[in-house]
């Protein structure tokens, strides 16, 4: 099953916690593809956090959505992650933004991600990865080109 996560980190060795969970990823299909790495500010949350690093990745997995869901879990465990505050500083934050062929809600997920299309530290390297998966305008809906360029900066390439 073809799948798109969201990864995030803005706490800690970000770049780290990214890389371990890529390698994890890649021992489950080998052939992932990586979006080019953005730096962002975070959404919501407390004021005093650190910029966030993100990417999108495509994996295939033999797994069904709650199994991606918990592997996802399983992900942010590795990296040490607490749920302590909502919104809150984490060392690798990793959301299901779709599953092929899936649509589904349930109150343990929401697929695709309820919101994907609002946040542009998902839709740009999303763009990069597979342009057809974004909506059209989606820099217009989120403020304009300049808008979003604020909010979201490439710092590196695909890992």
């Amino acid at each position: 099953m073809r799948v798109h996560l969201g990864l995030g980190s803005n706490l800690g060795d970000r770049d780290a916690f990214l890389a371990a969970a890529l390698a994890a990823l890649r021992a489950l299909d080998p052939a992932l593809a990586v979006s080019p790495v953005y730096e962002t500010a975070p959404v919501g949350g407390p004021q005093d956090q650190g910029p966030y690093l993100n990417c999108v990745v495509r994996v295939d997995v033999d797994l069904d959505p709650a199994g991606v869901l918990a592997l996802a879990h399983a992900l942010e465990a590795a990296a040490g992650r607490t749920r302590d505050v909502r919104f809150g500083a984490r060392t690798l934050d990793v959301d299901v933004l779709l599953v092929e062929g899936v649509e589904q809600d349930d109150p343990e997920l929401v697929l695709p991600h309820p919101r994907m299309c609002e946040r542009a530290f998902v839709l740009a390297p999303l763009e990069d990865l597979d342009p057809a998966l974004v909506p059209g305008g989606w820099r217009d809906a989120l403020g304009g080109a300049e808008a979003v360029a604020r909010s979201v900066r490439r710092v590196g390439a695909s890992q």
